[in-house]
């Protein structure tokens, strides 16, 4: 156990990635705990609650820094709808203008402008049906893990 353990963000990216990756097993209710085996105890002082202290700051730590990313993210649609829609809107509108107009080139353009103004939608859907939710989720596992009962046992030699 390094002497001078995490107490507030920092944790290896690859115990990370085993007890996230661990973690996503479970159903995201079901409770788990994180059971640590070390060498050797620390002479002087509560190694456990050390140890579970750092794990429940980084993992809330972690949390926060999602909230924020799920927060950006919807602004990030919101942004992006209100951008599509007027550019949409402006497609249907011009759309609509080369109606009157006769010809092979109108019927084209008026297509072709409702197609672009459909494809300026895709963004902001995209992040309303897809992008949230596997953010959200991740994000309630952070939530998990920073909760979770963090046991410490010494190995047997």
């Amino acid at each position: 156990m390094d002497p001078s353990p995490f107490h507030k963000r920092d944790l290896d990216d690859d115990a990370e990635e085993f007890i996230v990756g661990w973690a996503r097993e479970f159903p995201l209710h079901d409770p788990i705990s994180l059971v640590v085996h070390v060498n050797q105890l620390r002479p002087h002082g509560d190694t456990q609650h050390l140890l579970e202290t750092a794990v429940h700051n980084y993992f809330g730590y972690r949390a926060k820094l999602n909230r924020l990313e799920f927060r950006h993210l919807l602004k990030q649609g919101r942004t992006s709808l209100v951008i599509g829609l007027t550019f949409l809107a402006g497609c249907m509108i011009t759309s609509q203008l080369l109606r009157r107009q006769p010809g092979t080139l109108p019927i084209v353009l008026r297509e072709g402008l409702i197609i672009a103004g459909w494809v300026a939608m895709w963004r902001p859907m995209e992040i309303f049906l897809y992008e949230w939710w596997p953010l959200r989720r991740k994000g309630h596992l952070y939530e998990k893990l920073s909760r979770m009962r963090v046991e410490v046992r010494k190995r047997n030699s």
